[in-house]
Formats: structure tokens, sequence, C-alpha cells
């Protein structure tokens, strides 16, 4: 039988950073337990059953450079795809046949191709199978893309997860894609505007067997929840039935849809993560999410809170309508809207995206290594700022909105507190932990 391994790669550090170097790309993030696990290996076991599939998830596992699979898979989040070159670099001098795949090799295929033997392009639910089929006939193509018109796909093999250090939820895939348009997002460059979702049924299916292995939470997968309402509603309807909680992100506009925020916490929702960006609406509009308004945020951060869904966020720093004392009371913002996992990164050109194209095209991109592209070092010409000072005041208001005050002014001096005291200090041990990570200069993430 065939035999494939599949690995998804570890992030490397920028530890040397404390320093005041470059970082060397050795040292690899490695933890005890991997909380938010990528549901891509489970789905592509299951559209290949006849072969033999072999997970590893890198950050709690070493890989197997003597492996006797014949096929090695690579897939990573982010700049993870570092890591990812340096496996297939590694398995390509021992002979083995190296397919790489994920949305950073799908922005940059040519790129990604000097360094394996074939690539996956966008959704790899028809091309793995195609390329698996090729590759027992002997007839590996370079390249793999094969669009999806519909998302299905039989039951993941949670089993090749839940036989790993990983932790109290498994991931359940609703939808793929986004109707908004910003500029610096991958998902716009690679879905341009389409919203795939699944079928309830399909869905509900997965859930419940979540729920058979022993799991009373999931992390529902979907770039924005909220494109479809009618099907969001749906949706939550089915999952109400069978009492688990989830969480999942959406737009933030959600908060003023009062009818959705009450079916979606009835049906068992605790969290949402939002990309809110900025606390500059000129940075918001040159970003293309003029749609967002800054101006509205506290208050619907405020709503969402009373709905007694819990707010996560993420931001970029750098963009246009930023400057560092923008970026210095974006801390403020976080603490006074007690937001209990907030996480940052700087505004980076990814290849493929429009933001990128508008740097090249405007001459301000300083370093063209797209290798070290990690959303913790400036590699373009901010407007109000040097490359360096956004380097730092990025890092600096990590230390700010990760401080001691701000860390218990947002999880434990609030009046919701004793609502949910167990919560709040699982959300208190979070923070530590991101501070632990940022004393280190490692960004928190959500491995």
């Amino acid at each position: 039988m065939m035999k494939i391994l599949f690995i998804q790669s570890t992030p490397l550090s920028a530890y040397p950073r404390l320093r005041g170097k470059r970082p060397d790309r050795t040292h690899l993030i490695k933890k005890r337990r991997l909380y938010f696990v990528g549901l891509a290996p489970a789905i592509l076991a299951a559209l290949v059953p006849d072969v033999e599939f072999e997970v590893c998830l890198e950050t709690i596992e070493d890989v197997n450079f003597e492996t006797d699979a014949d096929l090695i898979a690579i897939s990573a989040m982010g700049h993870a795809v570092i890591r990812s070159i340096d496996l297939a670099k590694e398995f390509r001098k021992r002979g083995k046949t190296v397919v790489m795949g994920g949305y950073m090799v799908s922005l940059m295929p040519e790129e990604a191709k000097k360094y394996c033997d074939s690539v996956i392009i966008g959704d790899g639910e028809k091309s793995f199978v195609r390329m698996v089929e090729d590759y027992k006939q002997g007839n590996l193509q370079p390249f793999y893309d094969i669009p999806l018109d519909e998302l299905t796909y039989p039951l993941p093999k949670y089993e090749l997860l839940t036989e790993k250090k990983i932790g109290d939820f498994l991931p359940v895939q609703a939808g793929r894609g986004c109707p908004n348009s910003c500029s610096f997002c991958s998902v716009y460059c690679l879905y341009k505007n389409t919203y795939l979702k699944r079928e309830i049924s399909e869905v509900v299916r997965d859930i419940k067997r979540i729920k058979a292995l022993g799991y009373k939470k999931f992390l529902l997968l979907d770039d924005n929840i909220l494109s479809d309402r009618a099907y969001m509603i749906a949706l939550c309807a089915e999952i109400k039935k069978l009492g688990m909680q989830w969480m999942s992100q959406c737009s933030i506009n959600i908060a003023d849809d009062e009818e959705m925020l009450r079916i979606a916490y009835d049906s068992g929702c605790r969290t949402l993560s939002f990309g809110i960006e900025s606390i500059s609406q000129e940075s918001l509009n040159s970003m293309q999410k003029a749609w967002a308004k800054v101006e509205d945020y506290s208050r619907q951060i405020r709503k969402i809170s009373e709905a007694g869904i819990d707010v996560s966020t993420e931001m970029v720093v750098g963009a246009d309508g930023d400057t560092l004392l923008s970026i210095e009371r974006t801390a403020d913002f976080i603490t006074e809207n007690k937001i209990v996992v907030p996480r940052f990164y700087i505004l980076t050109p990814i290849p493929g995206t429009v933001f990128h194209r508008q740097m090249m095209e405007q001459g301000r991109i300083v370093n063209d290594q797209m290798y070290q592209y990690d959303g913790a070092e400036a590699i373009f010409q901010p407007k109000h700022m040097t490359p360096e000072q956004l380097t730092e005041a990025y890092w600096k208001l990590y230390r700010k909105v990760f401080s001691f005050p701000s860390i218990l002014k947002r999880t434990i001096v609030r009046k919701d507190f004793w609502s949910s005291p167990l919560k709040y200090l699982f959300y208190l041990y979070v923070n530590f932990y991101y501070r632990g990570q940022i004393r280190k200069r490692i960004t928190p993430n959500i491995i």
C-alpha cells in the first residue's frame, strides 16, 4: 500500500532579534500541546482511503527523516512556509518525492516549485486526489490547480488528530472565502470574493463525530461565518440541538445584528475572533477596509461581550494612517475595551496580494527576501516612520499590552469576572503564556 507522510511544519523563532541581529531561522517553535489544529490532514486522508496516511504536527512532534513513506506532503500556515522549504530540501536530498501546498505556496507556486516535485495550488480536495493517482501511475505533474465548484468531502479522519497532544476541541469547516476585498488579505487573493459553504447536514455530521469522540467544544473554521446570514442562522439552529460550545471568526459587524448575536450565543458560540486591524480610519481605508468604522469599535465590542460572547482580536500595524503615537494608543484601546486575547502583526506585503503589488509599484519594499516575511519585522517603508521604528513600535506595543497591569485589567479586574471566574482565569493563563513568548520575541499566534 502506498504511504504518505503529511507534515504540518512549525514556524521558526525570531529569538536572535533580542541581540539586535536578524533571525537566523534555526530555532523551531516547539510546544507541549497544540490547541488550534489544522483540518487539512484529516480531510486529505479521508479522500484517499486506500493510502496509508501518517501525520506529523511538527510544533509538537519531531519529523522522521528516515520514514518509509513514498510521498512527503508538506503544508504550513503563514511564515512557517520557511520551514516547509527546509524540510522539502532535506527530503529531496534523501530521494523522496515531495509535494507542497497551503495558502502561502498557492500565492507563489513558481517559487515553491523550486524546492519540491509538485505544487498544489488553492483548495486540495480535487487536486490532492488527482495528484495521488498521477503519482501511482508515474505521471506526477508539476502543478495541480483544480478549483472547487462546491465544498464537500467525506467525514474527516479525526482519529489522526486525536492521537496527538492537542487541546480540548477539534476543527469543523463551514465555509471558505469572504465577500470583502482587504488589500493585504491572502483569502481575497485565493477566492476573489467567492464564499463556498458546505451543506449543513455535512457540517452537522462532522460535529456529531467530534461529540462522539468525547469533545464538548469545536472550532468552526470559516473565513467569515457572517458571509451568508441565512446560512449561519440555519447552521446555528442545528448546532443548538447538539449541546456543544463553539468558536469562530467573522466580521465585527455582527455586533449590529442583535438577532444574529442572540442566535449564535443560544447555539453555543462563546468566542469570536475579529480582524479589526487598526484604530486609524485612514489605515482601514488604505487597506480597502473602509466598511469597518473605528468610531464604532468600542460600542461593537461592548455589544458582543454583553451578548455573552468573548472577543478576540487581530490587528496589523504599519498601514498608511498609522503613526508611532497611534500604535502606542492601540495598547490603551485594547486595555480599555478589555479584549481578552489580542494579537498583532506588522502589515506585510505577502507576494500575490494587492498590497504587495501596491508596494512594489510605489518602490516601498526595502527587503525583497520573501522568506524573512514573518509579520514581526517591517520589510517595507511605512508612510510616517522608518521600518526600524515600526518594528520597535510593534514590539513595544506587545510589551505594553502584555504588561501585568494590562493583563489583569483585561482578565481579572472586570465586572463580569465572577460570572465565569474559571473562564477568565483561563484567559489569564493564556495571557501570561503569550507574555512569555513575547519576552523571547516570538509572536503569539493561534498555534
